[in-house]
């Protein structure tokens, strides 16, 4: 299994996601600034990736603090939880991590400062073990969605490498492979930074599952053909009312799929649901660096002088999706009810 990211000798060490495919080597973090770095430059990227990494980076400043004095951890603490609360605005499972982090200090600080700070690190532990339970829970459940001999279109990377591991959207694929159905993937490259060609098609072929590359604006032509049977996505935040934001390029696929009669799945753990934010409306979108659009592996194609634009997401209304996929089961309209009902389910 490929291992996205753990925690070893007071060190968070990760899988460089930017050296893919051509590079698999691991950067280790000593401290939590080194991670917020990772973050930010996406050496780390995809929703429940990003919150293991925020919940293991938080408990690694923890321990490298000199603190003397409780009061000195509390406020120690409340600033690293804040300087990883400003890296990725649209990835709601970075600050999902943060809270369940602060609920764990809040908890054990009375103890005393080397029970605290051993005890955010178990924490931080337990949130990667966990995302990998639910998202295998996640296969199992979304894997009866899939028939033998499907055509399946996916986008960006909710796979492995999106997660702690085995993946989202690509585990629900690989969940149904296990089962022994045959299928065969479309990988959406994924522009302006190519996560579908350089990642979801490394985990593909690592797994030897049938995929074909293809560019971003090639889907419609393929959805025409018949050659598209369901297209699955992962998310990184969905509203109460089952709007998800996703990777740039989600929402037309969905428009898409919906005029061709395609089903279109959405795969996530219950941690990226934001019951508090009621609609897609709601949803910070994070802006990026322009140069991501201008340049490809570093070579400039665009003129100098031209601008750029350059939103990380885009939000596809409840309205086009088939269903939403969790390690609860699984949501279908009217989303307000049925997310409510897997909460319930989880809690």
């Amino acid at each position: 299994m490929i291992k996205t990211i753990y925690w070893t000798d007071n060190a968070v060490v990760m899988i460089d996601q930017k050296a893919l495919p051509h590079d698999e080597k691991y950067l280790t973090c000593r401290s939590y600034i080194e991670v917020i770095a990772a973050i930010n430059d996406m050496t780390i990227r995809g929703a429940p990736a990003i919150g293991v990494a925020t919940a293991m980076g938080i408990a690694l400043g923890m321990q490298n603090l000199p603190v003397s004095s409780e009061e000195d951890l509390k406020t120690s603490f409340y600033r690293i939880c804040d300087e990883f609360s400003r890296t990725r605005p649209t990835a709601v499972n970075l600050f999902w991590a943060i809270e369940r982090m602060k609920r764990c200090f809040e908890e054990k600080r009375g103890a005393g400062i080397d029970i605290a700070k051993t005890a955010l690190v178990t924490e931080a532990i337990k949130i990667c073990e966990e995302d990998i339970t639910a998202n295998r829970q996640i296969g199992t459940h979304g894997r009866k969605l899939i028939k033998n001999g499907d055509n399946i279109l996916t986008h960006c990377n909710a796979g492995a490498l999106a997660t702690a591991g085995y993946g989202t959207a690509l585990g629900v694929i690989r969940a149904a492979c296990e089962e022994g159905k045959e299928i065969h993937v479309f990988v959406d490259e994924t522009r302006p930074v190519l996560q579908g060609a350089r990642l979801t098609a490394w985990e593909l072929m690592r797994d030897n599952i049938p995929a074909t590359l293809i560019t971003d604006n090639m889907a419609g032509f393929l959805m025409k053909q018949g050659k598209i049977d369901l297209v699955i996505v992962g998310a990184d935040r969905i509203a109460a009312n089952g709007d998800v934001a996703n990777k740039i390029g989600t929402y037309s696929l969905a428009v898409l799929a919906h005029e061709h009669n395609i089903p279109f799945y959405v795969v996530a753990p219950m941690s990226t649901i934001d019951v508090d934010i009621k609609d897609g409306e709601e949803i910070p979108i994070e802006e990026r660096n322009e140069e991501e659009v201008l340049y490809i592996c570093g070579a400039r194609t665009a003129p100098e002088g031209i601008n750029a634009c350059n939103p990380a997401f885009d939000v596809t209304p409840n309205r086009f999706i088939a269903a939403i996929i969790t390690e609860a089961g699984i949501a279908a309209g009217p989303y307000e009810e049925t997310i409510k009902k897997l909460f319930a389910k989880s809690n």
